[in-house]
């Protein structure tokens, strides 16, 4: 019988890659607790639920394997346009041939002022430095084209989203044990003190914008304030002295 080859998947057992998932999980939470709306989804990693702590009624999990709820290609969603109002990417552009195609899908199943939060390797750190020094084309997550976070920045303003969150972690070398695991737990306090921008993977929140919408609100406020502008004001005419009937 022919071994499968490894995966994305596969390396996220190892303790390196659970030690990821789990920092990368609490900070995924923190995202999505105050994102509001009907439809969410999750693509790529379905085994892993990073909407667990979502608020939006419809969660489910897209992917190119059997166990997600949706089978689909990332550059092809056969969703409809504008009815997402959350969407979670963990490491699926740095996996892709076709990294633009999948951010200009988000844009478009994203409903006007709907979220994307991707998460990604980054290069300008240990573990860019460490992917460089392997220079390998099997081993996950190495095997990867990590995208810097100001490229990613830029892609992300020419389909028009705006971002307004982002955070780091990781900023321990690359080492694939627990013990040391634990010897350099210290580095991620001392990293996100002092070397923000050096963690090894970043999360990046980004809404969608749409130009020359406004929303709409009750205009309760408004009816009042019209109401409270012709009402008619006492004026005062001038001392006409005690009244004298004739």
């Amino acid at each position: 019988m022919q071994k499968s080859m490894p995966s994305l998947r596969d390396w996220f057992e190892t303790p390196l890659g659970g030690y990821l998932l789990a920092r990368e999980q609490a900070l995924v939470d923190q995202m999505v607790s105050d994102v509001f709306g009907f439809n969410a989804m999750q693509l790529g990693l379905a085994q892993f639920d990073f909407l667990r702590m979502s608020r939006i009624p419809l969660r489910f999990a897209a992917d190119d394997q059997a166990q997600a709820k949706l089978r689909t290609d990332a550059r092809h969603l056969p969703l409809c346009g504008q009815c997402l109002d959350l969407l979670i990417l963990p490491h699926v552009l740095e996996f892709s041939r076709h990294p633009h195609q999948i951010l200009r899908e988000a844009e478009r199943v994203l409903m006007p002022e709907g979220h994307v939060v991707i998460a990604g390797f980054n290069p300008w750190s240990l573990w860019g430095l460490w992917r460089v020094l392997r220079r390998t084309e099997r081993e996950f997550p190495w095997c990867g084209r990590f995208i810097s976070l100001p490229r990613l920045k830029d892609w992300l303003a020419l389909l028009g989203f705006e971002i307004t969150a982002g955070r780091m972690c990781c900023y321990m070398p690359p080492v694939n044990g627990e013990t040391w695991l634990q010897r350099f737990r210290f580095t991620e306090h001392a990293g996100d003190r002092w070397c923000a921008m050096a963690g090894g993977v970043y999360l990046v929140q980004a809404k969608k914008r749409v130009a020359g919408m406004r929303l709409l609100t009750p205009s309760w406020n408004e009816k009042i304030a019209r109401e409270k502008a012709l009402a008619a004001a006492a004026q005062k005419v001038g001392n006409l002295g005690p009244y004298r009937a004739k």
